[in-house]
C-alpha cells in the first residue's frame, strides 16, 4: 500500500465518491450532490488543505482530508482531519489507521501541536480515534421539534 498526495485523475475520482463518503460519515444523515461536496471542498483546498489517498496497483482504496482549523474561542490554530474514508470493498483491512497514522505525522512535521476531528455519534471510525488516543472535547446535541 502506498499513501500519498493524489494526481489530479485522482482527485476527481475522490470528488465523485465524496457524496458517498459524506452519506457513509453522517450514518446516512447527509445526502449531498456532487455541486454540494465541491462547496464545501474548495475552500479547504483553496486555504492549504490536502488529500493523502492510500492507494494499491494504481486503485485508490481511500482518503483523508487533513489541514489547519481555528479554534472557534481561543484562536489556536490546530492540525485538523476533515475526512476519512475507505471504500466499502477495502474497509478491515486496516487502511484508515494507515491514513490516520500518516496523516497525524505530517501535521506534527507542520508544527501543529494537536490534532482535532469530529465524528457523528455511532460512527464505527470512533473505536479507531480511541485506540489512537484521541479523547473527547466537545459534545454536539440536539433536540428534534
Amino acid at each position: 500500500m502506498e499513501i500519498r498526495k493524489p494526481n489530479n485523475l485522482e482527485l476527481e475520482e475522490i470528488i465523485a465518491l465524496s457524496p458517498q463518503a459524506l452519506f457513509d460519515g453522517t450514518l446516512g444523515g447527509v445526502s449531498a450532490t456532487n455541486e454540494k461536496v465541491l462547496n464545501l471542498i474548495e475552500p479547504l483546498l483553496k486555504k492549504g488543505c490536502y488529500y493523502l489517498i492510500a492507494t494499491e496497483n494504481n486503485e485508490l482504496m481511500g482518503w483523508i482530508l487533513i489541514g489547519e482549523n481555528k479554534d472557534q474561542f481561543t484562536e489556536q490554530l490546530n492540525g485538523f482531519i476533515y475526512e476519512l474514508f475507505v471504500k466499502e470493498i477495502f474497509r478491515g483491512r486496516g487502511i484508515s489507521k494507515e491514513l490516520m497514522n500518516v496523516a497525524i505525522g505530517q501535521l506534527r512535521q507542520e508544527g501543529y501541536s494537536e490534532v482535532r476531528l469530529s465524528a457523528y455519534v455511532g460512527n464505527n471510525a470512533i473505536k479507531l480515534y480511541e485506540k489512537m488516543g484521541f479523547s473527547l472535547r466537545t459534545v454536539g446535541m440536539k433536540l428534534q421539534l
